[in-house]
């Protein structure tokens, strides 16, 4: 696992919440940029400290490499001298439970700032000119031994927090649906609505059910041999009116449900099937899946497509 540190003081919102980085191939005046280039060299497990206000709120694990994209329509006029030509790489963010300011623990961290391409003055201020830095290991130790236990305990699983990987995601749900048990803000049958419908249960799968009719991918209508499978994953909500958005869901067979949660199969918005290149075919016809041929699943609602987006592009692995 390498470390890295990227400066999201512009673009947090847009970044955190689309579970990507973006930044341009090149300077305004066409020179190279290491940090740049950096967005070339992540690697799937690494882990990215997000700086913004002079703190570290959030960890990032990179998902996949960076690849050629345009400038994100949800930037705006943020960056408006920036190309339009850039880089993207997909990242899974955590947001930290204990923010942590590097300025205060400058003393420690300044034996292990690296000699070049820094992302941190001699002070402890971040530096402007900065995107991507690369951060040595002994500089990762001390950040992470600033962070409160919980924070260390999902550093340590990062390597693990790349979709596919069901024990950390239970965990994670586990710890979301404990936060939500606690919420004195929250109704009581609106806590046991929300706790239902992480298995798929009660009012979620009544919304569901209004929406849905049968399983997309094999056609099977029987209500008892569906489960309610959330398309934006219940740990990837970023409300509760989402893990309960009937929109937010399709009925599968549990071969399908299995497939469509792990990312080895996704829908286009027409309701053409796409395929993982992780997966065998010949696994998918002893699940009874004929790819064969081409599967359409039906056209889907305005409100299902914006869900479909999140999991092509956050869930599905190409």
């Amino acid at each position: 696992m390498a470390y890295w540190w990227v400066n999201q003081n512009q673009t947090y919102e847009q970044e955190v919440k689309g579970g990507y980085m973006w930044s341009p191939k090149k300077n305004r005046n066409g020179a190279k940029n290491q940090f740049y280039d950096n967005m070339t060299l992540v690697q799937p497990g690494d882990l990215v400290f997000s700086f913004r206000k002079q703190k570290i709120s959030d960890i990032g694990v990179i998902q996949a490499t960076g690849h050629s994209s345009v400038k994100p329509t949800e930037f705006g006029s943020i960056g408006e001298n920036w190309s339009n030509e850039g880089w993207l790489v997909r990242v899974n963010w955590f947001q930290l439970t204990g923010p942590i300011t590097p300025k205060r623990h400058i003393d420690q961290l300044l034996p292990t700032l690296p000699t070049k391409y820094s992302p941190l003055s001699v002070k402890g201020d971040g530096l402007q000119s900065v995107y991507l830095a690369a951060v040595p290991e002994a500089m990762s130790s001390v950040l992470i031994s600033k962070m409160n236990l919980n924070d260390q305990n999902l550093i340590a699983k990062a390597d693990k927090l790349i979709f596919g990987d069901t024990e950390v995601q239970d965990e994670l749900e586990d710890q979301i649906q404990l936060e939500i048990e606690q919420n004195t803000e929250i109704d009581r049958t609106v806590i046991q609505a929300l706790v239902k419908a992480r298995k798929g249960q009660g009012r979620y799968r009544r919304n569901l059910e209004l929406i849905e009719t049968g399983c997309r991918l094999t056609g099977v209508e029987d209500k008892r041999l569906l489960r309610a499978s959330h398309i934006k994953p219940w740990r990837c909500c970023e409300n509760n009116h989402e893990r309960l958005d009937g929109n937010n869901g399709l009925l599968l067979t549990p071969n399908a449900d299995l497939l469509f949660d792990q990312g080895y199969i996704s829908f286009q918005d027409d309701g053409r099937l796409l395929v993982s290149a992780q997966i065998h075919f010949d696994d998918l016809n002893a699940m009874n899946i004929d790819i064969g041929k081409p599967i359409n699943a039906g056209p889907f609602n305005e409100h299902q497509k914006a869900y479909l987006k999140f999991h092509r592009e956050n869930i599905f692995t190409v």
